[in-house]
């Protein structure tokens, strides 16, 4: 479900004075921020200090429990995401506040920005998941997997981002940060990398294998055994095709070829 996006001047008065104390020097610009679908705003607020990034929504917002959800993973993975800031709650709204990263999003077919995501995962793959409610991989695709059995295998205790959309990671220098926890997940560590998969695949420039040779240089791709990983590559094609419909936008629709790309490779291979 994508979010309408606000502008910062749109807001009510109680929140730039909020904010603004919040911050303790007065805002001098702002500069809308149009990547990403989940916040209803996302800005880069300017200061004789420096600039911050807020994202936020309503309070009524059904889906404000992600705000709450990213300030409480945020400091679980350090080194590995902006480092948040301040969450307030003020004038109706839920704010989240992040060290502005000057960065460029990553490029699926740059071999030095792939580079970096496997430094990345790999890490995130040996993080232990945090004491905070989060979804659970073995809930997530229960409605796409038919064998109950495969389907607890899902479970584990590693820390997964899930939404491993190119805008969704931040190329700083020789690092590849990641945003947007909102979809955070307690599963098993290979998850992340198969997911990143139908992402590259997505990206173009890449096959399903050679997409798989990439996820391959992450350690914790091998924990998957190749029957587990095709049942959980035909559940994405089953969930992209529900998302997708009868008439998906462009972007769904990728997606969806995508990932029945990577089950049909998956339905002819069982090779890591």
């Amino acid at each position: 479900m994508t979010t309408t996006r606000i502008h910062w001047a749109d807001l009510p008065g109680s929140v730039h004075r909020g904010v603004t104390a919040r911050l303790g020097t007065p805002i001098v610009a702002t500069e809308t921020v149009s990547a990403g679908f989940n916040s209803e705003i996302a800005a880069k607020l300017t200061t004789s200090s420096g600039a911050v990034f807020v994202k936020g929504m309503q309070s009524s917002h059904p889906r404000v429990w992600t705000q709450q959800r990213e300030a409480e993973i945020n400091h679980h993975v350090a080194g590995l995401a902006p480092t948040l800031l301040w969450h307030l709650e003020v004038g109706g709204w839920s704010l989240v506040a992040f060290e502005h990263v000057e960065a460029r999003h990553a490029d699926y077919r740059v071999v030095g920005d792939l580079e970096l995501m496997v430094d990345t995962l790999s890490q995130l793959g040996r993080t232990p998941c945090p004491p905070t409610e989060l979804r659970r991989a073995e809930q997530r695709w229960a409605a796409y997997v038919d064998d109950s059995g495969m389907l607890a295998r899902f479970a584990g205790s590693s820390l997964l981002h899930t939404d491993l959309n190119n805008e969704n990671v931040l190329i700083r220098g020789n690092q590849a940060l990641l945003v947007d926890w909102a979809w955070s997940t307690r599963g098993a560590p290979w998850i992340d990398p198969a997911l990143w998969v139908i992402w590259l695949v997505a990206a173009g420039g890449h096959s399903p294998a050679s997409a798989e040779a990439w996820a391959a240089r992450i350690p914790a791709w091998s924990l998957g055994d190749p029957t587990l990983v095709n049942v959980f590559a035909k559940a994405q094609a089953r969930m992209w095709a529900d998302i997708a419909g009868n008439d998906p936008d462009p972007w769904t629709a990728g997606l969806n070829q995508a990932a029945q790309q990577w089950d049909r490779f998956r339905e002819g291979s069982c090779a890591f």
